[in-house]
């Protein structure tokens, strides 16, 4: 089986200065994996390198055996939600038709089916009633609902996330999590930049623990023990005895 995602000796740097060094990973199809690390450790940089919207000084980096380019409509992507412009004007609808776009071509309209299967994407996070609503007027978590819809507009096989958990409610957090666990059951690959390392341990089939390097990757078991933790954190990581990883 080809790998989802190859990773060999990537090195990214800012300015001069180094984001990430020598990142070697293999993610097979089929998972859900959480990144971790302390901020500045370069979780963004790594996802953004691989979609390919910052520059690596080195190393490869193949998607389904092959360049980026050539698996590009493969691949959703879900930005930080400070990314987005929640003041401009557009319904939810077209939001989330947006998705249908790389499947398109940028010359062609969207025709009936195609708005019917956003209404569908819609559904999948419960946000159908809220279709002809403006964006902006929805909250954190159903923002994120709406993007993940768009998402899953494209009929990709790799989906990033980045920081998707953060400002929104429980309940669309709950409802996030169990769809991406649906997508892996489809044999879609989902990749999450994560930052609760409470939950990590439930969320996750694996997880690569990062500070400009891979300090460690593996099921959330290897990973998440004081030992291998400290490594990448400074603090002591006392949640680590309460959520019972041992």
């Amino acid at each position: 089986m080809v790998s989802a995602i190859k990773i060999k000796d990537v090195q990214v740097s800012y300015h001069g200065h180094s984001a990430i060094e020598a990142i070697d990973l293999t993610l097979e199809q089929g998972k859900v994996l959480g990144i971790i690390g302390p901020n500045g450790a370069g979780k963004s940089t790594l996802l953004k390198a691989i979609l390919n919207l910052v520059s690596i000084d080195k190393g490869v980096i193949e998607i389904f055996g092959e360049a980026l380019k050539e698996n590009r409509k493969r691949i959703a992507y879900v930005p930080q939600r400070n990314q987005y412009d929640w003041d401009f004007p557009i319904h939810v609808l077209d939001a989330v038709l947006i998705g249908t776009y790389p499947i398109l071509g940028i010359f062609k309209r969207p025709k009936k089916k195609d708005k019917e299967w956003a209404y569908e994407c819609l559904k999948k996070v419960r946000m159908e009633e809220f279709a002809h609503r403006q964006i902006g007027e929805l909250s954190g978590g159903q923002q994120q609902r709406v993007f993940l819809a768009r998402a899953l507009a494209q009929k990709a096989d790799i989906f990033f996330l980045d920081e998707p958990f953060v400002g929104i409610d429980a309940t669309s957090e709950e409802m996030i999590v169990k769809l991406l666990k649906d997508l892996r059951d489809q044999g879609k690959t989902v990749v999450v930049v994560h930052h609760d390392l409470s939950k990590a341990n439930e969320y996750f089939d694996e997880l690569l623990l990062l500070n400009k390097q891979v300090i460690e990757y593996g099921s959330p078991q290897q990973v998440l023990i004081p030992e291998v933790m400290r490594k990448a954190y400074e603090s002591e990581l006392s949640f680590l005895y309460e959520v019972g990883v041992n």
